[in-house]
């Protein structure tokens, strides 16, 4: 396996990534939102969007 970052072989310590600079540097990105994950479908609300006072939210 190698570090999806620099392409070095990975360190079981840090695995996926060789070092812990290589893991800071992907944490970087998730933080910065580099990485998302697309959406699909309408954007419709769903019944975990609506608020807790709303008489037609689902009771748990």
């Amino acid at each position: 396996m190698t570090c999806p970052i620099c392409g070095r072989p990975a360190e079981a310590r840090y695995r996926p990534f060789c070092s812990r600079r290589c893991a800071d540097v992907d944490l970087g990105h998730w933080l910065k939102g580099n990485y998302r994950i697309p959406a699909l479908g309408d954007e419709e609300e769903t019944p975990d969007d609506r608020r807790p006072d709303d008489p037609e939210a689902p009771r748990h």
